[in-house]
């Protein structure tokens, strides 16, 4: 699936002001490299089905196998044993008899900070192997998905070196003195360095994937059902977006025949969240993760589109009505290839005046609704658009209701069919005083 850059902004997957953002919310990563790595999985959606499946199929491995996960990996660990292979302290020379002893003692004494540097990342690097022991040994590698196998299987050949296995006998029986620790800080750091380099990379991938089990179990989201169809379909039960504290659910269904939702309704009524709940929840679907619904299928999509939060530039010269129809039209191109695309459009053409917006919006309507392979959500204010627009059966006509009691506007956030019809910019002029404040500029 693809999204552009202004498509993952939209839709606040990863945001200029990063706590506000999906990923954000969703990292429940404990390495600095698994954070890094759980980005890059956000910004590569899957490319088909069978990806798609296999992921979903690892999580739920990790979902259900969740108590054996190794609770002595941290950040700490990772960056400590970083640091260890880093360091530019040269190991003692000599491993026979009384040179080794002698040797040890010097460092130990002479050269403490450097020998209490070792000590200490040995502890971490102990806690590197026995986290990966753990994971191997309890985790059934042979009924593991194929990413996940893969990552267990060579985490056992790198493990499988004998100075590994001796120093956690020697830290087991309490044997792991200061000559002992010298003596395999010289093999470790010659012999081994590529190995532990490599482990921690794997780390940091297992880190980024059980990241997003963690977030599917705390959010209580859902694996979505994927359709083997070639055109696109999406039903959703449920839907709510992720990130607001309590949010309404929605149903949502769509088809080649009923492929564009015609979204109506005052300002803060929900439709902008609407719009961006269903993107974010056809994102996670081809993420492999859960969604934040009840119960979701859709078919794959190539990618998602959107027009939300479009902005002017001045350094350019370029006014907002020019950037909304670069939009468009940069859209409308990339949706010929006849693939499967969702396009979500918010409030088009504010750029412009009012007869100018409706002919302009008509135009792009009709065109688009020629194009079955996509799903089309559009949000307006422009009522009288309906009107003219009310005969063809390929549009769903939802809005937003808003009541107005005692002069207070009242919202419902709840979807429901036909056209909105309530009016209310002036009501809101009113109630923030707004009329009050230029009467009295008299």
């Amino acid at each position: 699936m693809e999204l552009d850059k202004t498509t993952y902004l939209d839709l606040s997957i990863f945001n200029r002001e990063d706590e506000y953002s999906l990923f954000h919310k969703m990292d429940f990563t404990t390495t600095s490299g698994g954070r890094e790595y759980l980005r890059t999985l956000f910004s590569t959606p899957l490319k088909d089905l069978t990806a798609i499946h296999n992921r979903q199929q690892m999580l739920q491995f990790l979902l259900d196998n969740e108590t054996a996960w190794p609770p002595m990996i941290s950040n700490g660990t990772i960056v400590v044993v970083e640091n260890y292979l880093n360091a530019e302290i040269e190991p003692i020379s000599s491993s026979d008899g009384v040179s080794l002893y002698l040797n040890a003692f010097i460092t130990k004494t002479i050269y403490a900070p450097d020998f209490g540097f070792i000590k200490f990342s040995f502890d971490q690097l102990l806690n590197l192997i026995n986290g990966f022991r753990m994971l191997v040994n309890t985790f059934d590698a042979a009924a593991a998905p194929t990413t996940l196998r893969l990552i267990l299987e060579r985490a056992r050949v790198l493990l499988s070196h004998k100075e590994f296995d001796d120093i956690v006998a020697l830290s087991d029986n309490g044997r792991l003195n200061y000559v002992e620790i010298l003596r395999h800080d010289r093999l470790i750091r010659r012999r081994h360095k590529k190995v532990l380099w490599e482990l921690t990379e794997l780390y940091t991938r297992l880190d980024a994937y059980h990241s997003m089990a963690v977030a599917i179990r705390n959010f209580n989201l859902t694996f979505p059902k994927f359709l083997e169809e070639p055109k696109p379909h999406i039903e959703i039960k449920k839907l709510y977006h992720l990130i607001l504290p309590q949010p309404v659910a929605y149903d949502v269904a769509m088809d080649p025949h009923r492929h564009f939702i015609f979204l109506t309704g005052a300002n803060m009524a929900g439709k902008t969240t609407f719009i961006k709940a269903v993107g974010i929840a056809v994102f996670l679907a081809h993420l492999g993760m859960g969604v934040p619904a009840e119960q979701m299928q859709l078919t794959f999509f190539h990618g998602i589109l959107s027009n939300i939060d479009v902005k002017d530039n001045i350094f350019k010269g370029e006014s907002y009505f020019f950037n909304e129809v670069q939009r468009i039209k940069n859209t409308i191109i990339k949706i010929s290839d006849k693939k499967n695309w969702l396009i979500l459009i918010d409030e088009m053409f504010k750029g412009t005046n009012v007869e100018d917006a409706k002919n302009c919006s008509l135009a792009v309507i009709n065109g688009l609704l020629q194009n079955h392979q996509c799903l089309f959500i559009l949000s307006t204010h422009l009522y009288e658009i309906a009107e003219e627009l009310r005969t063809e059966d390929q549009i769903i006509f939802k809005y937003f209701q808003s009541d107005v009691v005692d002069d207070d506007l009242r919202f419902t956030y709840e979807l429901k069919d036909g056209i909105a019809k309530e009016k209310i910019g002036y009501l809101i002029l009113k109630r923030e005083k707004v009329i009050e404040l230029l009467a009295n500029m008299k």
